[in-house]
């Protein structure tokens, strides 16, 4: 479990943590450890720019990002080589699976501006783990959607570096990154090495 240093309410998973996403005993103890309530509040992502809000765990519908102003609900999303971002505000939390298609969409952005527009500015932010721009192989369908952030692969094709995107998309918070590719390095879930079905969470609450 990796959790950002210096702030409380925001945490993500590790491949030793488990298929959070899948497996309740899983969830039951990452949840243990930082000290929640195992009832999350989820949504049912579609790599696309929508923001819910919730006041109750469970299922919130279609949309990739998810946030609240209820002490002590921990709001999560789950990712397997995109990224997931944590929003805080003084009273209030949000996450964001972002992909390049939900950052093409503006999910990061979206999740912040509709958190400021109900009096929630986010002040500091975390970026999980993803796949790097030394992994992240694109055609030009991908390419010609992030000018300015185009970058190459470690074996000379054309990447995209989705976390200097998602920087750009969320100037004037306070971020910190954990930095970790999820494709070559070890001990993360990756869909893009091996197929895997298993997903890492994105935990954020209200402390």
């Amino acid at each position: 479990m990796i959790r950002p240093p210096g702030w409380d309410g925001a945490a993500f998973s590790e491949g030793g943590d488990g298929d959070i996403r899948n497996d309740p005993m899983a969830r039951g103890r990452v949840s243990v450890a930082l000290g929640i309530a195992e009832d999350w509040a989820f949504v049912r992502q579609v790599h696309g720019g929508e923001v819910a809000r919730v006041d109750r765990p469970g299922d919130a519908g279609e949309a990739d990002a998810v946030w609240t102003t209820v002490e002590g609900l921990a709001v999560s999303i789950f990712t397997a080589d995109c990224f997931g971002v944590v929003l805080h505000a003084a009273e209030a939390v949000g996450v964001a699976h972002c992909g390049w298609r939900g950052t093409v969409a503006g999910v990061a952005q979206g999740l912040k501006h509709q958190m400021a527009k109900a009096g929630h500015d986010p002040v500091w932010g975390a970026i999980g783990p993803g796949i790097g721009p030394c992994c992240f192989e694109v055609g030009r369908e991908v390419s010609s959607s992030f000018d300015g952030y185009r970058s190459e692969t470690t074996w000379g094709t054309t990447s995209v570096d989705l976390v200097a995107a998602l920087r750009d998309q969320l100037e004037g918070v306070e971020l910190w990154e954990v930095g970790r590719c999820t494709r070559h390095e070890e001990g993360w879930f990756s869909h893009r090495r091996d197929g895997d079905p298993r997903r890492l969470a994105t935990i954020g609450w209200v402390s």
